[in-house]
């Protein structure tokens, strides 16, 4: 069949008030959609962790002050957990778990670990978190 003669059948289907989708236009329009669905999936999915990561920046940023305004009531800074033992967490000033002292002191040190698994840290000198643990100082 040529191209004329499909052409002259869907105009003849057009004038006959003729109405719906053939097969093959409906078939396109699915494989259409699996490609929008298989590009956005994986986009959405690094988006969600992004965002994880970002809450963890977050509430880190937030308990630093949360610990510096501390010090003008306690100028030894926070207490870390015992030696061996688990960090101590923010949780009874309202922090998630997820954020724990690792050292105290002046030169304290604060860790979160993100829903996504990242581990974020801030020092009391540093200007930001940034993406490493504590290390722990004897």
């Amino acid at each position: 069949m040529s191209i004329r003669t499909a052409l002259e059948n869907r105009l003849n289907r057009i004038q006959n008030n003729e109405k719906g989708f053939t097969l093959i236009e409906l078939l396109v329009v699915v494989i259409i959609i699996g490609i929008l669905a298989a590009i956005a999936v994986p986009v959405f999915l690094g988006q969600q962790a992004q965002a994880q990561n970002s809450a963890a920046i977050s509430d880190l940023a937030t308990a630093k002050v949360a610990v510096v305004s501390s010090l003008v009531s306690s100028p030894n800074g926070p207490s870390p957990a015992a030696a061996g033992a688990a960090p101590t967490a923010l949780t009874d000033l309202g922090f998630p778990a997820s954020v724990a002292i690792i050292n105290g002191g002046r030169t304290f040190c604060l860790q979160a670990t993100s829903a996504s698994g990242t581990v974020f840290s801030v020092g009391s000198g540093a200007a930001g978190p940034t993406a490493s643990a504590c290390t722990v100082v004897p």
